[in-house]
């Protein structure tokens, strides 16, 4: 979702470009486009659906006009014309704290950084313009061919409008509006003359219904997803269905984790299936080794399998299975990665078990163990920052190496060299 609103925010940032329309004027000049539309003498023609597809896309910008989304208030002073809000507000979007300035046509939302996060159009010019100036460019190419790649642009600029419209929508918790705009998005390229298939867009009408508690659409959207061959990011479109469609979800989650055996969300969900309903855990082991038999130089699969031991509790079967995880590809960080959240997971549970401990003598215990299972971390996060190429990985490694040398720190020097490193390294979000 955040990357889509980020494409459309670049886009709709360019708008400054272009003229301003005041919403009267484009009242005006939507109604003279919609009277030719209605002309009998002027309805055969395709420049007079092309003039009432510009109008309805006039329309709907015009009040909000050349703002765009990541403006400063310094830039909405160039482009806004000395028009002042009405009143202002803090309120949480998102679960962001922003302030919005309502206007009389709109509703502007500031992120603590003091940009433009959201725009709420609260009286259009016309209802549904966009809606509409699709419908009007598609019967522009319907009465002349000739304006299909002019059409088709148009209308898949609509349908960019209509997907960051929707994202504003979620942002502001109104989730059933978004699905249905997001679909809207889709539907509006759909056919001729675009012809495109937006599963991004399906995918996020399915998202924003589940989100709201529409299990039913969002069934029925991922469904669609799934038909298209649209799998969204590693496979999480099975565990989707899986969560909306509790009758099938055992299909669901096996048939994904047959194609995506390394999706977390997949394996949670079948490993949170079994439990629930008291079936073994050894069918996903089957699975498994049914992919290694496949490719059986997949170091991932054992990375998975070491996820799977973990999930259970199961420490040595997850340990032996990340080790023969590195064992396959060395220069696969993620079986160390694998060992060293094990035991830094275990660690927190012990140092947790040991704030509770009311005994001298257990809680020492508990404290021994805690250190042990802390020291363990080390090493195999050590490994893992010093194959890995990803800057991104390497700083996540380095926030779990800075708390682990961190509690040795200050009895051991060469620790607190350690910490020191991977401290800055934490700060600076810059790898060494």
């Amino acid at each position: 979702m955040k990357k889509i609103f980020i494409a459309l925010a670049v886009l709709a940032s360019v708008q400054i470009a272009g003229a301003q329309v005041k919403p009267d004027a484009a009242k005006k000049a939507l109604d003279a486009a919609v009277e030719a539309s209605q002309n009998a003498k002027k309805n055969t023609k395709a420049a007079t659906w092309t003039a009432l597809g510009k109008a309805y896309v006039t329309a709907y910008d015009a009040p909000a006009g050349n703002i765009w989304q990541g403006a400063t208030k310094n830039d909405l002073k160039l482009v806004m014309g000395g028009e002042n809000p009405m009143s202002t507000e803090t309120v949480t979007v998102g679960g962001e704290q922003m302030t919005k300035e309502v206007y009389s046509n709109k509703n502007l939302y500031f992120n603590g950084a003091g940009q433009v996060a959201v725009i709420e159009v609260t009286k259009p010019v016309a209802e549904n313009a966009l809606i509409k100036a699709a419908e009007a460019y598609k019967k522009a190419y319907e009465l002349d061919p000739k304006t299909a790649k002019a059409s088709a642009e148009a209308i898949e600029k609509i349908g960019e409008k209509l997907s960051n419209d929707a994202y504003s929508l979620y942002n502001l918790g109104k989730y059933a509006e978004a699905s249905s705009l997001f679909e809207e998005a889709a539907k509006v390229v759909a056919g001729q003359p675009v012809n495109k298939v937006d599963t991004a867009s399906i995918y996020n009408a399915g998202f924003t219904a589940l989100t709201g508690g529409d299990n039913a659409n969002a069934k029925r959207l991922f469904k669609e997803c799934l038909d298209y061959g649209y799998y969204s990011d590693n496979g999480d479109i099975y565990a989707k269905l899986a969560d909306v469609d509790p009758d099938n979800a055992k299909s669901y989650l096996e048939d994904g984790f047959k194609k995506f055996p390394q999706s977390q969300s997949i394996l949670i969900g079948l490993i949170n299936y079994y439990l629930t309903n008291n079936e073994s855990t050894d069918h996903l082991f089957t699975l498994l080794d049914q992919a290694k038999k496949n490719e059986p130089n997949n170091a991932s699969l054992y990375y998975v399998e070491g996820n799977i031991h973990s999930q259970l509790g199961d420490t040595e079967a997850a340990v032996k299975a990340y080790e023969e995880c590195t064992k396959v590809n060395p220069n696969y960080e993620y079986g160390y990665i694998g060992t060293g959240i094990l035991y830094y997971n275990l660690a927190v549970e012990d140092q947790e078990k040991a704030s509770e401990e009311l005994d001298d003598k257990k809680y020492m215990e508990l404290v021994s163990k805690f250190e042990k299972d802390l020291k363990a971390c080390i090493e195999p996060f050590e490994k893992a920052y010093a194959i890995t190429k990803d800057d991104s990985i390497k700083v996540n490694i380095a926030e779990y190496l800075k708390n682990a040398y961190y509690r040795f720190s200050s009895s051991d020097d060469a620790m607190k060299a350690a910490y020191d490193k991977y401290s800055e390294i934490v700060s600076s979000g810059v790898p060494k």
